[in-house]
């Protein structure tokens, strides 16, 4: 047996990822234990205004002083880290494990009126900063206003509270102290103390004080999943009890005429799904790009389940850009199930150009998302934002994509062709296509499209307002078991309503349901992208061009991606629906 084409790099380029992903060791905050009165590195991470979230510059943008300290050279630790526009810096000042430190000057700041202009502008916008010891985030506010609106006033005192259980860190709080009115031309003195105290929190919950029970818990999520639920039940009966019905009788009708003469069937009343045999199995039209979308979409769903799976079982919301780090290492290790379910029906379609397919497939979703990516950089860095991503990172994404993607979904490709790449269809293909007869208006594909989407958004419309606070807003998801539930709920609702919308084309004698049944369900997409347009103007109060070009552009994204999910496996329990009735009926 000869070797897969392009087996012997996978390996090398497997461990590239890894190398890419995994974390650099440090020798404190990694292993998050300390010794009596070692180093503890405080962290200034980004400063933004509060209602735009995704907004975000260095903390020391802002004219703020850094400590008299050694400052401590960081790089990116994962490259989650880096997409996600996490800029560490070192404050400069001075804390050491269980010793208290009384307050302290550590800077002053010369306020000329450039840097006073620069702290109102930033005091009026609500600029609030974010800070880690030991990986727990610590917010601040900049400052505050008067009621008039006239005198602003920086908040100069930083009183941290470091709770400790045994030689671990699990508690941090900060209160900002020390209001100072700002005055162009004075100097202004930044201060900070530090109070160590023991603490019974366990190193593994301490986290839970982030979390909001009472919110992503709340009676209405409860419901909304019972609902679901209750949805899934109904309609899987209902699609049950017309299906079987409608076909016992269709199969009794066409057994009756096989009895008949000829002349008997030719005269008899002959309509529905059976008539269209010799061209339902016929390759759907552009039969690359279908390919290609449906290939992509079972890579999606992969991913999907693999990363909820992984979020269930540890919690990835504790260490900074993981979950995005897991998600480009799964996808990336999933690109063989791209290239399996998309050669694969490229080949049972007739199709030739493989290689250009097998591309396609391998760089849809990539280059959907880079090139999104792309646009919102531009802005970034016209912004001097911290989420302009560096140029290395881009380096990084573009390796993972020519050496781990592609390698490993031309295996994949390989594989399907030559197992389950044979059009072993249960009916002949005619030479000649059937021509279509007229229908009513509301039985015509792009009708049965629009209406598809409609039941599973309104399945999963409640756990899209918990996904999207959870992203937009300070809120940290955690209860991963319901994406679980909504995600089996959603897969249910979207292959039952795709079968319904299958069946009737049928029975009108269309046999175009290929593309009918994945856009069909790919329309949820267009349903979730337009709550999105509800959710930004009556949910959020976010402004300004980088933050508005930066939702609607990564929501487009989520929301394709989404339909393209939601069109495959459509696409898959429809093609399974139509293999299975068309195999039970003889046709002569």
């Amino acid at each position: 047996m000869r070797p897969l084409p392009g087996a012997p790099g996978v390996a090398a380029a497997a461990a590239l990822l890894l190398l890419l992903l995994l974390p650099r060791a440090r020798a404190d905050e990694h292993e998050h234990t300390y010794q009596d009165k070692e180093e503890v590195v405080l962290w200034m991470n980004t400063v933004g205004p509060y209602h735009n979230r995704q907004e975000t510059y260095k903390y020391f943008s802002l004219p703020f002083c850094v400590g008299s300290k050694k400052s401590i050279s960081h790089y990116h630790e994962t490259l989650g880290e880096a997409l996600q526009g996490v800029e560490l810096e070192f404050s400069g000042l001075d804390i050491k494990f269980k010793d208290d430190v009384m307050p302290a000057t550590y800077c002053e700041i010369d306020l000329d009126k450039e840097k006073r202009d620069a702290f109102v502008y930033a005091i009026r916008n609500h600029y609030w900063y974010q800070m880690y010891i030991d990986d727990l985030p610590i917010w601040g506010i900049v400052g505050e206003a008067d009621e008039n609106g006239e005198d602003y006033y920086l908040w100069t005192y930083k009183k941290l509270e470091i709770g400790f259980n045994g030689n671990r860190i699990v508690d941090v709080n900060l209160t900002s102290e020390g209001k100072v009115k700002l005055v162009p031309n004075t100097k202004i003195q930044m201060s900070y103390s530090v109070k160590w105290k023991k603490s019974d929190v366990k190193f593994e919950d301490r986290f839970d004080k982030y979390l909001d029970p009472s919110f992503f818990q709340h009676r209405i999520h409860w419901f909304s999943i019972f609902n679901s639920f209750m949805m899934v039940i109904f309609l899987v009966g209902l699609v049950s009890m017309i299906l079987m019905r409608t076909l016992r009788k269709d199969y009794a009708r066409y057994s009756k005429e096989e009895e008949m003469d000829d002349m008997d069937r030719d005269l008899g009343d002959e309509y529905g799904w059976k008539q269209v045999h010799g061209d339902v199995f016929r390759p759907s039209s552009h039969p690359l790009i279908f390919s290609s979308l449906i290939g992509s979409g079972c890579q999606i769903f992969a991913v999907s389940l693999i990363v909820i799976i992984v979020a269930m079982i540890e919690d990835l919301y504790t260490e900074r850009g993981s979950m995005l780090s897991t998600a480009i290492f799964v996808y990336a290790a999933t690109s063989p199930v791209n290239g399996y379910f998309g050669g694969s029906l490229y080949a049972r379609q007739g199709g030739r150009r493989w290689i250009k397919q097998m591309f396609i497939g391998a760089f849809l979703i990539p280059a959907m998302v880079c090139g999104t990516a792309f646009f919102i950089n531009f802005i970034a860095i016209y912004y001097h934002a911290s989420r302009a991503i560096p140029f290395g990172t881009m380096v990084a994404v573009c390796c993972i994509c020519f050496f781990v993607i592609l390698p490993l979904n031309l295996v994949g490709t390989i594989l399907g062709r030559n197992l389950s790449g044979q059009p072993n269809f249960p009916c002949r293909v005619n030479a000649v296509p059937r021509p279509i007869p007229e229908k009513k208006w509301f039985m015509e594909p792009a009708v049965i499209v629009c209406l598809g989407g409609i039941l599973p958004f309104g399945s999963i419309f409640i756990e899209m307002y918990f996904i999207f606070t959870s992203f937009w807003a300070y809120k940290i998801y955690y209860v991963y078991g319901f994406m679980m539930l909504v995600l089996v709920i959603l897969c249910i609702v979207t292959v039952c309503v795709t079968i319904v919308c299958t069946y009737f084309l049928l029975n009108a004698e269309d046999y175009r349901w290929q593309w009918t049944s994945f856009l069909s369900a790919a329309s949820t997409a267009i349903y979730v992208y337009m709550y999105s347009f509800y959710y930004y103007f009556f949910k959020t109060k976010m402004y300004g061009l980088f933050q508005t070009s930066f939702y609607f552009g990564y929501m487009a994204v989520f929301s394709t991606a989404l339909g393209i999910m939601c069109g495959a496996i459509g696409y898959m329990g429809t093609s399974a629906f139509v293999r299975k009735i068309y195999t039970n009926v003889k046709i002569d």
